[in-house]
């Protein structure tokens, strides 16, 4: 009866613009594979999308978005995507390579000036590096930059304005050679949204609500949700230490209001988004790079971003079998919880658990939204691994 009336209160919920309703998904296939997790107090709920080349072809929500008001999770659930806006990102780079506005091999301080001279720390000291940093370290996490905040202890990362933060970066030396390893690293994210503004003119943001979000209509994607937005906000939970359950976390990184656009716009993970918007910009991945007739990309331009960057550089990513591209993660070798996808499906995951793998042999997308701030590694969760699995063999056989 309980599974009843979840497939029930899932043919009511509507899509993330309520003018456009999503498909409706009577077999709740992805709900029910992953019900066991919010039984057991792993997740309080969650949003999960398979998206096509013409389109979602099964939305589906369950559980609740905010446990202290009983409110259920909606097709139309907003969710903080953080590190989810990384690809986005490297597509406005792209943008611009693509306008020969930007090189690939154009050193960092073209755009920085402040990166200029830049050192490397070693044991012995500080020495000059190898060479210097260019915009694909940036895109491919070689860059060797510090990796720490550049805003004091305790203080929400986004009251630093992007070009005064991307200075800030510059005060610490290099920590390895670029290139020369794959570290992770938000600063060098948010320094690409530095080079957009620097080599297009406009503020980081409007760059992509311009070429990206409008176009898409991904009219729910925001640095900034607005009031209305918070009453479908799902609400991030973690572990108690003491209890074992769920419980209500902050999200430390940001300041507030979210809707105070004084808020510095993360390009390493900034954005809020849901299903629907999200079902728009990977439907328009799975098109080669345009969708409706209007082109985001070239297709050769999405094709060298998703392609194997590093060669056989060891440790690249948080999960085995792994390559990087120019701002998304590849699937090499499938294995755990990336055993479901093809070879070569490319993606991006965010803090909270969030996950997007786009599979280009079999012509999917699979989108899973959830708010966990303490999982352990998501990359590796087998939260995402019992939801590809089930989405595949349901939609993708």
């Amino acid at each position: 009866m309980r599974f009843l009336s979840l497939c029930l209160g899932l043919f009511l919920l509507t899509g993330c613009d309520r003018e456009k309703p999503m498909p409706d998904n009577e077999n709740a296939v992805t709900a029910f594979a992953l019900q066991h997790f919010v039984d057991s107090d792993v997740i309080t709920g969650a949003v999960t999308a398979v998206v096509g080349p013409d389109g979602i072809i099964a939305i589906e929500a369950f559980g609740l978005a905010d446990v202290a008001k009983k409110r259920s999770m909606g097709k139309d659930s907003m969710f903080w995507i953080a590190s989810m806006t990384k690809p986005m990102t490297a597509m406005c780079v792209m943008m611009l390579v693509e306008e020969g506005k930007v090189k690939l091999d154009d050193p960092l301080e073209k755009f920085v000036p402040e990166f200029k001279g830049i050192q490397l720390k070693t044991a012995q000291g500080l020495v000059a590096p190898k060479r210097v940093v260019t915009v694909k370290d940036l895109l491919t996490h070689t860059s060797g930059i510090d990796t720490t905040t550049a805003t004091p202890a305790n203080t929400p990362v986004d009251t630093l304005p992007l070009a005064e933060m991307c200075v800030a970066y510059a005060q610490k030396p290099l920590v390895s050679e670029p290139g020369s390893q794959w570290t992770y690293n938000n600063n060098a994210i948010n320094l690409l949204g530095r080079i957009i503004e620097v080599a297009s003119g406009q503020p980081f943001a409007d760059f992509m609500e311009e070429r990206l979000f409008e176009p898409l209509g991904m009219t729910n994607t925001t640095f900034w949700p607005s009031p209305d937005h918070l009453d479908v906000l799902a609400k991030p939970y973690s572990k108690s230490k003491d209890s074992g359950e769920l419980v209500e976390a902050k999200n430390s990184r940001f300041s507030e209001p979210l809707h105070d656009q004084k808020r510095t716009a993360l390009a390493s993970g900034g954005l809020y988004s849901c299903a629907k918007d999200l079902g728009q910009l990977y439907q328009m991945l799975l098109n080669e790079g345009q969708l409706d007739g209007k082109r985001t990309l070239k297709a050769a331009t999405l094709k060298q971003m998703t392609s194997n960057q590093l060669g056989d550089l060891a440790k690249v990513s948080f999960a085995p079998g792994m390559h990087m591209g120019l701002g998304f993660h590849i699937v090499h070798a499938p294995q755990d919880a990336t055993e479901s996808l093809s070879v070569g499906t490319y993606g991006h995951g965010g803090a909270f658990g969030t996950q997007a793998w786009i599979d280009p042999v079999k012509k999917r997308a699979y989108v899973l939204l959830i708010q966990r701030t303490d999982l352990k590694n998501s990359d590796q969760s087998e939260i995402r691994r019992e939801f590809q699995k089930a989405a595949k063999e349901a939609y993708a056989k």
